[in-house]
């Protein structure tokens, strides 16, 4: 914990998927809630856009969606600074090729302490 799910559609041509996993880890690391960088794990999956469908003229459009999975307890707060965080890498590193509609999103989510394990 936390992780750090990132999935983007394959017509985003031009992400450097490196830079965009060092950046947000780089947010939630420096976050006072989280203690050890070692704990932060991100991955990030490239979508087929033959395989996603978006709203019901899904031609000319993409996305990127980043999920961080924090253990329960931190405030409401703790938790918008690091959706502010990550919004802020995602439009900064993000490409809008021409001609493409581009969503961003960010959710922030609590894993529950008594089923989680870490071994």
């Amino acid at each position: 914990m936390p992780h750090l799910h990132i999935e983007y559609t394959d017509n985003l041509s031009g992400l450097n998927e490196r830079e965009l996993m060092q950046e947000i880890n780089s947010v939630v690391c420096a976050h006072p809630t989280v203690p050890d960088e070692a704990d932060v794990k991100a991955r990030i999956a490239c979508l087929d856009m033959n395989k996603v469908y978006i709203g019901t003229q899904p031609d000319n459009r993409g996305f990127v969606h980043v999920e961080l999975k924090l253990m329960a307890g931190r405030s409401t707060e703790a938790k918008k600074q690091m959706s502010d965080g990550i919004s802020e890498v995602l439009r900064r590193l993000v490409p809008h090729p021409d001609g493409l509609m581009v969503q961003l999103s960010v959710d922030v989510a609590d894993m529950d302490k008594a089923t989680y394990f870490k071994g």
